[in-house]
């Protein structure tokens, strides 16, 4: 062969690369926890660090192995390691960190299994992955970086603020922790359920190239977005329930809903409405994220 076989392509066994990217993330946290000085007083600080360490590190396994969707659990399995340090920071109740921890490894867990069954190896990578990096090798380097790697760490992040203020500190269980809990928990069922409809939708060869538009999905053109963005909100309503959190922290989950809003949806419709030829009336009729009766 005159060129050099991508790594990528060697890795076509789903379970070979699962496990490749188990190892990669293991070793990728593992170095990052080495990295990050113990002499770091601020504990947020400490974790931005290693979230920081970590992130690059997984790029340079995506660089190597030629596929950026090997980022993709990051957004799911990076979180609980840190939820879980911030809970050990602190010698809060073991209900008040129940309360918190439990949705949030639910979440993790939903997600990530979602991953373990919907990604098809190193052979496939995510089409929005591929549109960003479609332009020129710098630019495309860029993108990969700034914005398939970093802007999505640092909007998780974000998100995970929060925490801060109803783990490190000390705070008596409340009628709001346990509604916002509840919130949180809500959200993931929400989550899971419109993409088990989904799931069970495209199994069906009947229904290729058709538009799902049937159950959750008649009231919103994407209702697992919207569990996912509810589930941050509720991350946002724990760390209120502290009484400690300041106001302004309400941009934490409003980030995400802007990228939600903004790329995410944008970009799932648009690729929609390349493929199927009926979701340009669906789209007309179907609110994109709240659920809503669909408009005559």
């Amino acid at each position: 062969m005159g060129a050099l076989t991508p790594p990528f392509l060697m890795i076509k066994n789903k379970k070979i690369s699962q496990l490749v990217c188990l190892t990669i993330y293991l070793i990728s946290f593992y170095i990052s926890f080495l990295l990050t000085p113990e002499s770091i007083s601020n504990v947020w600080l400490k974790i931005t660090i290693w979230h920081l360490y970590a992130t690059v590190f997984i790029y340079i396994g995506s660089v190597i192995l030629k596929n950026s969707s090997l980022y993709d659990p990051f957004w799911s399995v990076a979180p609980v390691p840190i939820a879980i340090y911030l809970a050990t920071q602190y010698q809060n109740s073991a209900t008040l960190k129940a309360l918190v921890l439990v949705p949030i490894i639910f979440w993790a867990l939903r997600l990530t299994r979602n991953w373990i069954i919907s990604w098809r190896g190193f052979e496939h990578e995510d089409f929005r992955y591929i549109d960003l990096k479609n332009t020129n090798k710098f630019k495309a380097e860029f993108n990969n970086f700034f914005g398939i790697h970093l802007f999505p760490t640092l909007i998780v992040n974000l998100g995970l603020f929060p925490l801060l203020f109803i783990l490190t500190n000390s705070i008596s269980v409340n009628i709001y922790l346990y509604l916002a809990s509840i919130f949180t928990f809500l959200a993931v069922v929400l989550e899971t359920v419109a993409d088990e409809q989904m799931r069970e939708f495209r199994s069906n060869p009947l229904n290729s190239g058709k538009t799902m538009k049937y159950k959750l999905w008649k009231f919103s053109r994407h209702p697992n977005y919207l569990g996912e963005i509810l589930f941050w909100y509720g991350i946002f309503f724990m760390g209120l329930s502290s009484g400690l959190m300041p106001y302004w922290t309400l941009i934490c989950p409003t980030a995400m809903l802007a990228l939600f809003v903004l790329a995410s949806c944008p970009m799932m419709d648009e690729r929609s409405l390349k493929n199927r030829s009926d979701y340009k009336e669906y789209m007309e009729k179907t609110s994109m994220l709240l659920l809503l009766p669909p408009k005559n």
